[in-house]
């Protein structure tokens, strides 16, 4: 059994992707980010980063629990765990190159558009600019390579396809204003019309969808959110 902690967000639907398409037996262990959830010791325990996602393995190696944060390490661990989605041998360096593109550049930089254009205050045109050109950046690389393939590594699907369709997913609000996102990018727009219509997909989107998270932005939103924003208490 895996405890999966979970919220709604992009870096979790990769790892709801994994569990999907593997089959692996999984409880979902909602954190409530916008309630500061992801602060609390005992969660601090399992990431000391105070992230989501993170899993606790209770069939881990050697038959211990094993505790594994970072959604790129996550899907390694999984997959090595499972011996699925790996790809070829002779592909591991360049899956190991993709994976880290998308987990330190496409991911972070579409999380820093996102919120530059959204919940930072405004006459922060600099950073709005820096952030949206750099993911639109990591999404022309992205594109460039997959013209002519049909997975992001060798001729398999694999990790490296769940971690970039977890916040391609989210185009059309890092894409902030596009009227279709995808139109400077035809060939991820392929990509992930083919990653999207596999059944597990559907299945990932479904996860923690009957639990109630908070969804109103207020001072205590942006204080879980956003910490180091607001001096630390007296």
């Amino acid at each position: 059994m895996i405890h999966f902690y979970f919220h709604p967000t992009p870096n979790p639907a990769k790892v709801s992707l994994f569990l999907e398409e593997a089959g692996l037996d999984y409880e979902v262990v909602p954190v409530d980010t916008s309630k500061g959830q992801q602060h609390d010791p005992a969660f601090r325990k399992i990431n000391p980063n105070g992230k989501v996602p993170a899993i606790v393995d209770f069939d881990g190696p050697d038959g211990r629990a094993a505790t594994v944060f970072d959604s790129t390490a996550i899907l390694i661990y999984l997959a090595e765990k499972t011996g699925r989605f790996l790809g070829r041998p002779q592909d591991r360096p360049q899956l190991l190159s993709w994976l880290l593109f998308l987990g330190t550049g496409l991911g972070p930089f579409s999380g820093q558009a996102v919120h530059f254009q959204y919940a930072a205050p405004a006459g922060l045109d600099y950073a709005v600019n820096r952030y949206r050109r750099e993911a639109e950046r990591h999404y022309q690389v992205l594109d460039g390579h997959l013209a002519g393939r049909t997975f992001i590594v060798g001729d398999e699907y694999t990790i490296a396809d769940m971690s970039a369709w977890g916040w391609l997913d989210r185009a059309p609000k890092v894409l902030k204003g596009a009227t279709d996102p995808w139109a400077s990018y035809p060939n991820i727009r392929r990509w992930f019309e083919g990653i999207d219509a596999r059944p597990a997909a559907a299945r990932a989107r479904k996860v923690g969808s009957d639990i109630e998270f908070k969804k109103v932005n207020d001072e205590e939103t942006r204080r879980a959110l956003f910490p180091s924003n607001f001096p630390p208490a007296a």
